[in-house]
């Protein structure tokens, strides 16, 4: 794991965890891969899954996961094209 993604785990943790302080960080943990929907051993658990939990565990639903807006378009014509190189950036 590289340093910038444990200082961003360890900056969303925190917070999210001190709300609980009745959990131990394993408990923490459990209950976040719960929420995730992993189903999998703790062990497996990826910082990835952690990282885009709890960025978006106070979101609405229907809110934008974090990083793809940026290859979002609203109009798939233009998506298409973009992706075919007929649009540049």
């Amino acid at each position: 794991m590289k340093y910038h993604r444990l200082n961003e785990l360890i900056a969303l943790l925190q917070p999210a965890w001190q709300k609980e302080p009745d959990l131990n960080l394993l408990q923490f943990l459990q209950k976040l891969a719960d929420e995730s929907g992993f189903k999998g051993p703790l062990s497996e658990l990826t910082d990835d899954i952690l990282i885009y939990h709890l960025k978006m565990r106070d979101a609405a639903r229907t809110a934008e996961i974090p990083g793809l807006k940026k290859d979002y378009e609203e109009d798939f014509k233009t998506a298409l094209l973009r992706a075919r190189g007929v649009i540049k950036d």
